[in-house]
C-alpha cells in the first residue's frame, strides 16, 4: 500500500505542469466564453432591431400586396373591357386585334410577376423569423447555463464557509471571485517550517473540504502550493521553495482521496514557489500569509463550449 501511494505521488508531481497549464486554458476559455456571451447579447439586440424593421417592412409589403390586389382587380375589368373591345376590333382590323391581345398579354404578365416577387419576400421574412427565433432560444439556454453555474458557485461557498467554519481565524479563508471559488490556507495550519507533512489540525480542514467535493462532482479542482521568497534550507531531497510548493500541494490531493467519494479526475496539483505572493514579502507578517495552499474551484465548462459551438 505504501508503495502505491509512493507511486501516487511520483505521478501527480510529473504531471502537475501540464495538468497547470490545462487548468490555466480552462481559465482562459472560460473568461473568453464570458466575452462570447457579450458578443451574442449584442448580436442579439441587433437581430431583434432588424425584426422590427423587418416586421415593418412586412406592413409596407401587405400595403403594397393590397394595392396590388385592388390593380389586378382593375387589370380584370380592363381585360374584360379590352376582350369586348377584341371582338369589336376583329371585326374592323387584324392589327387592332393583334395589338390589343398583346397589351393583355403583356398586363397580365406583369400581374404574374408582382405576385412572384411578393410570395419571394414573404419565403425571406418566414425564414428570417424562424432563424431569429432559434438564436433567442439557444441565447437563452446559454444565459440559463452560466446562471445555473454562478449559483452553482455560490451554493459551493456556502457549503465550505459552513463546514471550515470552526477554522475561521486560523488562517482560513473562502472567497468567491472571477467565476471561482478559492480555499486559502495559511501553511500555519498545515505544515511545519519545511515539512509536506499535515499536521493533525490540517488534516481535520481537508477532511471536511473533502465531504463538501464529495457532493461537488462537477467541480474542477486546483490545488496551488506557495512558499515566500525565503530560500529554501531543509531536506536536501528538494531543490527549493519550487519543488517543496509541489510537495505540499500534492500532499493535500493525497489527504482529499481519502476520501473515495472524490473524483481523482477533477483534481490537478501545482507548485507555484514564491512567484505569485498575495502582498509583498517584506515583513514576518506578509510572508506568513504569502505561505499558504490555495484549492481553487471552478464549474465544468463542457455544457457552455457545447452550446457556443451550436451557436457557430
Amino acid at each position: 500500500m505504501k508503495k502505491i501511494v509512493l507511486l501516487t505521488l511520483i505521478s501527480v508531481s510529473l504531471v502537475s505542469c501540464v495538468s497547470s497549464k490545462m487548468f490555466n486554458e480552462i481559465e482562459g476559455n472560460y473568461a473568453q466564453l464570458k466575452v462570447d456571451h457579450s458578443v451574442l447579447e449584442k448580436e442579439n439586440s441587433e437581430l431583434l432591431i432588424r425584426y422590427d424593421s423587418l416586421r415593418y417592412h412586412y406592413g409596407d409589403l401587405m400595403t403594397q400586396f393590397e394595392q396590388i390586389e385592388m390593380e389586378l382587380d382593375r387589370s380584370k375589368k380592363s381585360y374584360e373591357t379590352l376582350e369586348d373591345s377584341y371582338k369589336a376590333l376583329e371585326q374592323n382590323s387584324n392589327d387592332a386585334l393583334q395589338e390589343s391581345i398583346e397589351q393583355n398579354r403583356s398586363l397580365l404578365d406583369e400581374i404574374q410577376l408582382k405576385e412572384s416577387e411578393l410570395s419571394a419576400e414573404r419565403s425571406d421574412l418566414d425564414s428570417l423569423q424562424t432563424e431569429l427565433a432559434s438564436r433567442i432560444e439557444r441565447v437563452d439556454e446559454l444565459e440559463r447555463v452560466i446562471a445555473n453555474k454562478e449559483a452553482l458557485l455560490s451554493k459551493l461557498k456556502s457549503s465550505l464557509s459552513k463546514a471550515l467554519l470552526s477554522f475561521d481565524g486560523k488562517g482560513l479563508t473562502v472567497e468567491q471571485r472571477n467565476g471561482k471559488v478559492y480555499v486559502s490556507m495559511e501553511n500555519k495550519l498545515l505544515f511545519k517550517s519545511g515539512s509536506w507533512a499535515v499536521g493533525s489540525e490540517g488534516k481535520q480542514a481537508i477532511k471536511q473540504l473533502a465531504m463538501v467535493l464529495e457532493q461537488n462532482k462537477d467541480i474542477s479542482v486546483l490545488i496551488e502550493g506557495h512558499t515566500d521568497d525565503d530560500p529554501y534550507i531543509g531536506d536536501s531531497k528538494l531543490s527549493g521553495n519550487w519543488d517543496l510548493s509541489v510537495k505540499r500541494a500534492t500532499a493535500i490531493v493525497s489527504l482529499l482521496l481519502q476520501n473515495k467519494g472524490v473524483m481523482p479526475e477533477n483534481i490537478t496539483a501545482a507548485g507555484k514557489g514564491e512567484y505569485s505572493p498575495l502582498v509583498p514579502n517584506s515583513s514576518a507578517d506578509n510572508r506568513s500569509k504569502n505561505r499558504r495552499i490555495e484549492v481553487i474551484l471552478a464549474p465544468k465548462l463542457d455544457e457552455i463550449g457545447k452550446l457556443l459551438q451550436d451557436l457557430d
